[in-house]
């Protein structure tokens, strides 16, 4: 007889941020995210995750990369989301070259995240790439029509 553990999933709280909530704009995303990202030495991606009236319910480190890349699972994206019953989640990562144009990648894996939120209802409302100043794939029509 082989014997299995009993588990429980539990959230842990790490600290906190300041935030005037809901987020409606790209720009008020950007002036939330931007001071947790700014001055990290590689590329860090986060979920900030969002009730029905994008009130930020916490926020998510969900990706360390190196300096130009970060690697990204959807299970490890969407994990706090599903347990804090986020409605919506925006996404963010600094470039810590200061230039905020995305690569091929991040719009791959933009397209990939959203797919997998449509999987689980929880949608992906934009991905803020913070630099210099700041890039909404959104505002910029990358995540129009991704799906349906």
């Amino acid at each position: 007889m082989k014997y299995v553990p009993m588990v429980r999933v539990q959230l842990v709280r790490e600290g906190t941020i300041t935030s005037q909530t809901p987020l409606t704009s790209p720009g008020e995303v950007n002036a939330f995210i931007k001071p947790h990202l700014e001055d990290k030495d590689r590329e860090y991606m986060v979920a900030i995750l969002l009730d029905t009236r994008n009130r930020v319910l916490a926020v998510q480190d969900v990706a360390i990369g190196t300096l130009d890349t970060t690697p990204i699972a959807p299970r490890e994206v969407f994990k706090a989301a599903i347990l804090v019953g986020a409605a919506s989640i925006i996404l963010a990562h600094n470039h810590p070259s200061g230039d905020s144009s995305p690569s091929s990648n991040d719009i791959q894996v933009t397209g990939c995240l959203m797919k997998a939120g449509e999987l689980l209802g929880i949608k992906v409302l934009d991905h803020i790439i913070v630099g210099d100043s700041f890039f909404s794939l959104k505002d910029k029509g990358y995540m129009d029509n991704r799906t349906s």
